[in-house]
């Protein structure tokens, strides 16, 4: 790489809340950006913003990852304009509403092509260039639901975030000598839209202050997580947080998991 030329980024879900929060946060360290999401008219706000405050160059590239080879035209594109990505955040993704059996398949198949397939197929793809030139990162936005026992409705969302830090565990360890870091990032409550795309906001307000965190303070925590000398390939935010978890692995399962079925119907909507 020209010594002149900034690293490239590209952040998933990069129209709002946790995914916009990385693109601010890594074009302030000196990262160009290439956003995607969905939602052409905010990425395109977005970049400009970025590139005019930071003096960066920042693409967009509007795209749904629940469609079939949205991973390889993202790849394709990368190549037309020979960018090679250094930091790749894997954000994208979303809860589904209602108990398993209520929304059709088609939700569902959506869901674990945004939050597993392409994840999976993106890393895939990117990856290879980051190992020949022997530095790189990856940050998959994982969850502090992926930690703890699954909870009834949104039934895939932990088991999906669950898939993530265990796919992360091992994609760390097999690049130990490489040069590349991998993290999962693993945010409890974040104030962003995610609750309101769930139609939860009422739910979720009623809970304490203290057990929220920003978007800013969860960005900041998975960078430095991820580029410390030695990362944290498990990064949860938040003492709290943190505390949760280790309780997690403490209590009895069957104790746990009655915790958890008590707990979940003060944030998940009911009929």
């Amino acid at each position: 790489m020209n010594q002149n030329q900034k690293p490239w980024a590209l952040v998933t879900g990069a129209s709002a809340g946790i995914g916009a929060e990385f693109c601010r946060q890594l074009a302030g360290r000196g990262y160009s950006i290439v956003l995607v999401a969905r939602r052409e008219n905010r990425l395109r706000e977005l970049a400009e913003d970025l590139s005019r405050q930071n003096s960066i160059d920042c693409r967009f590239y509007p795209l749904d990852l629940a469609e079939a080879g949205a991973a390889q035209k993202l790849a394709d594109y990368l190549g037309h304009e020979s960018i090679q990505i250094s930091f790749l955040v894997n954000n994208a993704g979303y809860g589904v509403a209602g108990t398993f059996n209520e929304p059709d398949w088609e939700t569902h198949d959506a869901s674990l092509q945004v939050m597993l397939n392409s994840v999976c197929e993106l890393t895939w793809r990117l990856l290879p260039a980051m190992q020949h030139n022997g530095e790189g990162y990856i940050v998959n936005v994982a969850s502090l639901a992926g930690l703890v026992p699954g909870s009834a409705r949104n039934t895939l969302y932990g088991a999906t975030k669950a898939f993530l830090i265990k796919f992360s565990q091992s994609l760390a360890m097999e690049n130990l000598d490489s040069g590349v870091a991998v993290s999962a990032l693993c945010p409890g409550f974040t104030y962003s839209e995610f609750h309101d795309v769930l139609q939860i906001r009422d739910q979720v307000s009623e809970m304490p202050s203290w057990m929220w965190m920003t978007s800013a303070e969860v960005v900041e925590f998975g960078i430095d997580s991820v580029m410390r000398e030695k990362p944290r390939i498990v990064a949860i935010p938040g003492k709290v947080n943190r505390f949760i978890a280790r309780l997690a692995r403490m209590l009895p399962g069957g104790m746990l998991q009655a915790l958890t079925q008590k707990q979940s119907k003060r944030w998940r909507k009911q009929d």
